[in-house]
């Protein structure tokens, strides 16, 4: 049962004044719940001075400035024409701008030689200051002032400002001080205030202290890291309860597959294998994510774990996020696996009901060791006996309802989570919360580097006589457009490059974009694959998992408009070969100094972590492509640009408070469970 000091934090939207039956649901989806809690952590995104100047001088064109003056005239325009209405003040004149307003409703707001304070954004007309529209006009002869600083928040159509800060100002008055949860040497250390004082400060800060309002922000920051963090420690104890299969090690199956490569792999993929297979001769359930870069090699380690499950008897699942990657890993996984004597398949919804029941039966006999498929793997009528070992490749692309779906098919099956999405190592704490890491940061000897190259747009028919050489060579080029239709003649589009191209272009172009039907895509990767067709023109449906090792070079129009991780993933479909590759970025000129900062250090390094790492300190992470997909917790106070460290503050305070036990500090031990009470939101559970 929840705590009684905490129901005032619990009460519904609808019990605060301005919150009817219409506008309950609009402020729902707003703040993301239904309870004043939710309410108050919708925090403000800025805060505007509103203190007042000591006269019209001192304003600035283009600030928001707030000032008195004494009512000179209303004037009221003719026809269309603005009413305007003149303050005097001791160094000169104010304008007051009202379009559409009726003169009589203006003269009795503003009564002639009265003064008024009026504040907004002051801008320049023909010379002279003027204000349009006054975001607050008051009458200090009635007792009204505006507010010295005015919060600045997100709404949505039918929730103004003002419904929302009055909602916010309700709901903070009959706030009760809860205990505190945070060590008092740490809370005096960081010059932090309480959690409710920290709520006020932020939604009703009496001055513009910027620095406090940052260690208000910090503080609700860290209640959140610390409540997450307790809620994964949740799911490691419950984790625990539920033993699984372990599967020994079984280094002939294992040693047999590394004889019969014909590359050495390499000491990061080694490496990573050790620490799986550590995992899975374990009960307790692995949750691992092995994160490597493009062409890193992360097939390999999972064809070895496959191996280790398949030689104790135990199935293994492999689950991709398309039908082009399903079966293309199936193709590779069979690569490795059938050397040693297991069978890898593919199994996908375009299967035939015919092929379907010959699949099952063949696992169901014992015949395949692993199916690798799309959401065909967790339906009801498929069956998975002794499922010990479930990989899920771009484990991003799926959400917690489908891994749950396909991981029931077991007894609490081990798992292997795959990403090529490169995440700054300073947010990985953020991003892989529970689970255990292993990164591939190594490259298999036999690829040579990618050159990059930049050049403008003004250039392409260049670049295109210089692909039907290629092409005339033998080579395969990839040639990637940003948009499928193009609203101007300006606009890259793959349909009208690929018609363009063909006229230079001796081989056949193929086309994928995601407006085709599947079949139609694989058809064009088939031709692409077996060199039917020389140069592949795409959208953005070629940035994951599309394995050419033939292919040699990439072209990317309009490079200036992509993510720096997006274009690294695009440029990682080439170079996968044991042949020199190159990748052309094509940009439209003029370049924006960030624009060239960015394509240049695509042109420096081939690291996606570095990628990552620069990408996330030029655009922040709210830009950053593939980490909301990645997991990334949709965090409501934490800014990941400014509280990255709390992650492991967090962790060592959760550690140490862990390591002493609940009876070290009996009040700090209540006053967490009210917290974790406070933040028990959908965490996002990904194991």
């Amino acid at each position: 049962m929840r705590p009684e000091i905490l129901f005032p934090f619990f009460k519904d939207l609808k019990s605060l004044p301005g919150i009817g039956p219409k506008t309950a649901p609009l402020l729902q989806r707003l703040v993301g719940g239904d309870t004043v809690l939710n309410l108050l952590l919708h925090l403000p995104i800025n805060w505007i001075d509103r203190s007042v100047r000591d006269s019209f001088f001192e304003t600035i064109v283009g600030e928001i400035a707030t000032v008195r003056g004494v009512v000179d005239s209303v004037f009221a325009g003719q026809g269309n024409a603005p009413t305007r209405v003149r303050l005097l003040d001791d160094t000169g004149f104010l304008t007051l701008v009202f379009f559409r307003a009726q003169p009589a409703w203006l003269q009795k707001q503003f009564p002639m030689n009265q003064e008024m304070i009026v504040s907004g954004l002051i801008e320049d007309f023909n010379g002279q200051r003027q204000m349009v529209h006054p975001d607050h006009v008051c009458n200090p002869a009635k007792g009204e002032e505006p507010p010295e600083v005015e919060p600045v928040y997100r709404l949505t159509a039918g929730v103004t400002s003002r419904l929302l800060q009055k909602a916010i100002s309700a709901s903070l008055e009959n706030l009760p001080q809860l205990p505190e949860w945070i060590d008092q040497a740490f809370l005096e250390q960081k010059k932090w205030p309480s959690f409710v004082d920290a709520l006020k400060q932020l939604h009703q800060p009496e001055t513009l202290d910027q620095p406090a309002l940052n260690l208000a922000h910090e503080r609700l920051a860290y209640d959140e890291a610390l409540a997450r963090e307790f809620a994964l420690n949740e799911i490691r104890l419950n984790r625990q309860k539920t033993p699984a299969t372990p599967i020994p090690r079984h280094t002939h199956a294992t040693n047999n597959l590394l004889e019969a490569l014909k590359f050495s792999p390499t000491h990061a993929q080694l490496r990573a294998f050790k620490d799986i297979q550590t995992d899975l001769a374990r009960e307790l359930p692995m949750r691992r994510m092995l994160q490597g870069d493009v062409g890193t090699g992360k097939t390999l380690v999972a064809a070895l774990a496959i191996a280790q499950a398949a030689a104790s008897g135990q199935f293994s699942a492999f689950m991709s996020p398309t039908e082009v990657l399903a079966r293309q890993q199936a193709t590779a996984l069979q690569n490795f696996l059938k050397p040693i004597g297991y069978r890898c398949e593919a199994l996908t919804g375009r299967d035939s009901k015919k092929r379907r029941k010959e699949l099952l039966d063949a696992v169901a006999a014992g015949e395949i060791h692993c199916l690798s498929g799309t959401q065909a793997l967790f339906q009801t009528d498929v069956q998975l006996p002794n499922l010990g070992l479930v990989i899920i490749d771009e484990q991003h692309r799926f959400g917690v309802a489908d891994r749950l779906k396909l991981t029931s098919k077991g007894n609490a099956p081990h798992m292997l989570m795959m990403s090529a999405t490169p995440i700054p190592r300073s947010l990985a704490a953020a991003i892989n919360g529970d689970l255990d890491t292993c990164i591939l940061d190594e490259k298999p000897q036999q690829r040579k580097p990618i050159t990059t190259r930049v050049a403008s747009e003004e250039r392409i028919e260049d670049v295109m006589i210089a692909v039907a050489k290629a092409a005339d060579r033998g080579e395969r080029a990839f040639w990637v457009c940003p948009a499928i239709d193009s609203e101007t003649a300006e606009d890259a589009s793959v349909i009208a490059r690929k018609e363009i191209l063909q006229k230079y272009v001796k081989h056949p172009v193929a086309l994928v974009h995601g407006k085709m039907a599947p079949a139609e895509k694989d058809a064009a990767l088939d031709a692409f694959r077996t060199g039917e067709a020389s140069v592949l023109v795409a959208t953005t449906v070629v940035e994951v998992g599309i394995d050419v090792p033939e292919a040699t070079i990439m072209v990317i129009e309009h490079a200036e408009g992509f993510g720096l991780a997006q274009l690294h993933q695009l440029r990682g479909r080439v170079g996968r070969g044991d042949k020199s590759s190159s990748c052309l970025l094509l940009y439209k000129p003029p370049l924006s100094e960030s624009g060239q900062k960015r394509l240049n250090t695509l042109r420096e390094t081939e690291d996606g972590f570095l990628i990552a790492e620069a990408d996330f300190k030029q655009r922040g992470p709210g830009d950053l492509l593939g980490l909301k997909q990645s997991g990334l917790p949709n965090f409501k106070i934490i800014d990941l640009t400014r509280h990255i460290e709390m992650f492991q503050l967090v962790r060592n305070d959760v550690k140490q408070l862990l390591s002493e036990g609940p009876n070290s500090n009996p009040p700090r031990t209540e006053a967490i469970s009210l917290l974790n009470e406070l933040f028990k939101t959908d965490i996002a559970i990904k194991y």
